[in-house]
């Protein structure tokens, strides 16, 4: 099992490998780094494996607009694991600590815009069941939610948005 730990400066080149060689591209690392160096990182973990980084999951703010005003949630966006390490549980493990922390740092809820068959399995559900929208064109079943406070978002329909640096990439 991956040690789970919080980010820490001398990570910062690790984490932008595993984050390209997941994804296959630099945009989804570009929008880390963006997100950090703007002060949006609210929780950045990294998963270890024989002192090596392998894994890192980052969570920023995200606001759902009702028709009431805003309420301030967390999402999770990008959640990466090097090739060879995948399905091996260390994604798993990462969300699981991550949602953990949320909880216990008192965020209500989080969204994900993911794969429908990975994050139900730790209690996402398409966030319409909320009444919550995504402002990015993509199918119901990948924009998931997540009550890390039971009620949390019952009557709370409306659009959510990410950071404006999700619109950059």
């Amino acid at each position: 099992m991956p040690i789970i730990r919080f980010e820490e400066p001398r990570d910062i080149a690790a984490i932008r490998k595993v984050v390209e060689e997941a994804f296959g591209q630099p945009a989804e690392a570009d929008l880390v780094d963006a997100l950090r160096r703007n002060g949006k990182a609210a929780l950045s973990l990294v998963a270890e494996v024989n002192d090596r980084v392998v894994g890192h999951i980052l969570f920023s703010p995200v606001t759902v607009e009702t028709g009431e005003g805003e309420l301030v949630g967390i999402g999770l966006a990008p959640l990466a694991v090097l090739p060879e390490f995948q399905n091996r549980g260390v994604g798993s493990a990462l969300v699981e600590h991550g949602l953990e922390r949320c909880r216990e740092a008192g965020h209500r809820f989080a969204i994900v815009l993911g794969h429908p068959d990975y994050y139900p399995r730790f209690g996402f559900v398409p966030a319409s069941r909320f009444g919550i929208k995504s402002k990015y064109d993509t199918p119901d079943e990948h924009f998931m939610a997540i009550e890390l406070r039971e009620g949390a978002l019952q009557n709370q329909a409306g659009m959510a948005r990410y950071q404006p640096e999700f619109d950059e990439f």
